[in-house]
């Protein structure tokens, strides 16, 4: 048996699989950029003071190192406060809008209640 023979497909196989991990990474990086861009051309679709309901995607720290429930309101990405560690990601909550980020592409809230 020829072990260069394989171990250069070998060689090539990790070669490939490498590039492949990469470029799935790249991939998802330039979606989320395109996301971020187009969320930047349009007007929230949430306003200051308005409670809404959204299920919760996640959970994420805060800066401030407090638990932050993050979910979307007609795609638009809520950071909730406030959310009592009962509350688990796919349940549906109530928060109110307290503030957008700087170029308005996400809003923070507080919790008032699960739905």
């Amino acid at each position: 048996m020829d072990y260069t023979v394989v171990g250069a497909g070998a060689g090539v196989a990790v070669l490939l699989l490498v590039v492949l991990v990469l470029w799935r990474r790249s991939s998802g990086a330039s979606q989320s950029k395109r996301a971020h861009d187009a969320a930047k051309e349009r007007e929230p679709p949430v306003e200051l003071g308005e409670t809404y309901e959204f299920g919760v995607t996640e959970f994420t720290d805060h800066h401030s190192g407090e638990r932050v429930a993050v979910g979307k309101v007609e795609g638009f990405v809520v950071f909730t406060e406030d959310v009592p560690d009962s509350v688990s990601e796919g349940d549906v909550v109530r928060a109110t809008i307290t503030s957008f980020n700087r170029d308005k592409t996400s809003a923070d809230a507080i919790f008032e209640a699960t739905a």
